[in-house]
């Protein structure tokens, strides 16, 4: 169940920084609607994936998300836009995937 979440993670963070990151290029860079509209489609494709999340609780998944979004924004534009993160960037990502881990992963009674 843990890789198959992390899995999901990782496929909804792909959609979602994809997504904003075509809407960006789609507006910000004019490279035109088309680019919009695929990144939109891509929005509502994460949406749906952060559904198939083994743990039924919204506000845990969405609350762990947040740390996959974080270190997975700094990776793309990496790849992306030629982004160096800092010491900080990637200490602030640690401790959000931190986060994630406890969030997500940690033992619970009951």
């Amino acid at each position: 169940m843990t890789v198959r979440s992390i899995a999901l993670f990782v496929l909804a963070a792909l959609l979602e920084i994809g997504g904003a990151w075509l809407v960006w290029q789609g507006l910000r860079e004019h490279r035109g609607w088309l680019w919009v509209g695929i990144g939109m489609a891509s929005l509502a494709l994460y949406g749906m994936v952060a559904t198939l999340q083994p743990e039924a609780a919204f506000g845990r998944v969405l609350a762990a998300y947040g740390g996959v979004f974080v270190a997975g924004s700094l990776l793309w534009g990496m790849a992306a836009d030629g982004f160096r993160p800092d010491r900080w960037d990637v200490g602030g990502a640690l401790v959000c995937l931190v986060g994630v881990a406890l969030i997500m992963y940690a033992p619970r009674g009951g």
